[in-house]
């Protein structure tokens, strides 16, 4: 059974110390089951980006011990660098990795804001997906006029009041906490030294004026030299090539051009096989040419048990809830292959950039339906854990609401997630190649049985569920799933006989 996996990418206050980042990075590592992946420090930016994965528990725990040993050992009175800042630990995302929701990193970020707030009396922010105000979300607003506003501010303004802990600062600033998709923190450094160009550049690609959607970026002067520092915050959308390229053609104007590149802690194989592809012009590449993909996927298919024989099986999991899941996976990947049978061809060049984007959406869906199989699975077996501690024993009512709480969850991403390979079907048949009409319909039809299955099984776990307004909301969203998936199958049928000639029944 796969096991759930969340990254953490804590931003720390410091960057010059080399012996101060290391108390941190063995505060973290201390933790059983955590694993530190990256440590990237900066001396200008007095900043450093620590990345780990672990379970959702582990990484929590992790993320606690590091934010506190950060408190203990720097102090934001004396602290300057060129990066805004907060706190000594200044912003602490979230992201999920695999087998975990959004939601689970929510409710850790909740707990681990609520600690941090209570035991080290220092105020918690919670930002992106985890933020409780819509003015909170971004991560530069909750940030703005840094540590020395906060502390004029704190107390006396109320958009000023934390989501946790107390309302004054002390040495250890404020802390950022959220959840977030996947990040590339990216820096682009100019051949000039003028600090004017960089901050030019960064206010033509950031989206907030203007740029780029999904860009983040500022102006700053490193090691004497002009650089653009940049968040992308969803490569696939707004990929590293297309930022690359523009800031060079924004570079040209001022007679400077890019010196070298840099990248801040990780980044997923696939925004660089993006990069690639798009500088190679290997229209007609597919990532299962990647050597190292081949060689993963036969060794995976080799050691799965067959899922059609363990569905058959007497046995509880996998069920319903684990074969919705697989339905939509299917139909993610059958809208990946109408979007790739119509990328390339002349025919379909208006359409090529709505059709490159919703392959690499179908394919991130295809995946994560793929591991809500298991997920789901998993979570009918904590249920059943559950129900089998002994009736008299501690803490087991609260075991039951828990794990039943994840038996609904699960299935209503199902859902959530099926909704959106609808979508993506319905666009698949309206501008994709008309030769697999028929396969983006039936791709929708899979979607919609996974939407169905996923409802079903959100439905019949409610009974279980005490808090009678989380039923209401479950209830709720189940409906509207409902409701918008029979909108999406009636289109289809209009297209189907309007666009593909097919006979009305």
């Amino acid at each position: 059974m796969p096991t759930p996996i969340v990254e953490c990418v804590p931003n720390f206050s410091e960057g010059r110390r080399p012996e101060v980042v290391q108390a941190i990075k063995d505060a973290i590592a201390s933790v059983k089951g955590v694993h530190v992946l990256d440590s990237s420090s900066d001396a200008d930016h007095n900043r450093s980006v620590l990345t780990f994965v672990g379970s959702p528990d582990a990484v929590e725990e992790g993320a606690f011990r590091g934010i506190a040993k950060a408190a203990e050992l720097i102090d934001l009175d004396t602290h300057n660098g060129e990066h805004p800042r907060l706190g000594a630990t200044d912003v602490v995302p979230f992201v999920p990795i695999s087998d975990v929701s959004m939601e689970d990193c929510v409710a850790v970020a909740n707990r681990l804001g609520k600690r941090v707030g209570q035991e080290l009396e220092i105020p918690v922010y919670l930002y992106e997906k985890a933020a409780t105000r819509p003015e909170r979300v971004g991560l530069e607003k909750i940030r703005r006029g840094e540590y020395e506003a906060l502390k004029e501010e704190m107390g006396t303004n109320p958009a000023r009041d934390p989501d946790y802990g107390p309302q004054r600062v002390g040495p250890a600033g404020a802390t950022v906490i959220g959840v977030r998709e996947f990040l590339v923190a990216y820096n682009v450094y100019l051949t000039t030294d003028d600090l004017k160009i960089a901050q030019k550049i960064g206010r033509a690609v950031r989206h907030s004026s203007g740029g780029l959607r999904y860009v983040k970026a500022l102006g700053l002067l490193v090691d004497g030299r002009a650089q653009v520092s940049m968040n992308l915050t969803n490569f696939r959308k707004t990929p590293l090539a297309r930022v690359v390229e523009f800031i060079r053609r924004e570079a040209e104007r001022y007679g400077v051009a890019i010196h070298h590149t840099e990248l801040i802690g990780l980044i997923p194989q696939e925004a660089l096989v993006d990069a690639t592809v798009w500088y190679t012009q290997m229209d007609q590449f597919q990532p299962e040419q990647i050597l190292e993909q081949r060689m993963y996927a036969v060794r995976e298919e080799a050691e799965a048990p067959d899922f059609l024989d363990a569905l058959a099986a007497g046995t509880p999991t996998p069920g319903g809830g684990s074969a919705s899941a697989r339905a939509g996976a299917m139909g993610a990947g059958l809208v990946s292959m109408v979007a790739r049978l119509t990328l390339g061809k002349k025919k379909y060049a208006s359409v090529e950039r709505e059709m490159r984007d919703s392959l690499a959406e179908a394919e991130a869906l295809r995946a994560e339906l793929a591991n809500l199989v298991e997920a789901d699975a998993a979570a009918f077996n904590q249920v059943m854990d559950a129900y089998r501690l002994p009736r008299d024993a501690e803490g087991r009512s609260e075991a039951i609401q828990k794990a039943t709480l994840g038996a609904i969850q699960v299935p209503l991403t199902v859902a959530e997630r099926a909704l959106r390979v609808m979508e993506l079907a319905l666009q698949a048949a309206s501008m994709g190649n008309f030769n697999a009409i028929s396969d983006a319909a039936v791709g929708l039809n899979l979607a919609q049985t996974a939407l169905t299955g996923g409802v079903y099984n959100v439905r019949i776990n409610l009974g279980a569920l005490e808090d009678e307004k989380a039923k209401e909301d479950f209830l709720a969203k189940a409906k509207l799933l409902t409701r918008e998936s029979d909108a999406l199958k009636s289109q289809l049928e209009t297209l189907l006989v309007e666009r593909g000639g097919f006979p009305a029944i």
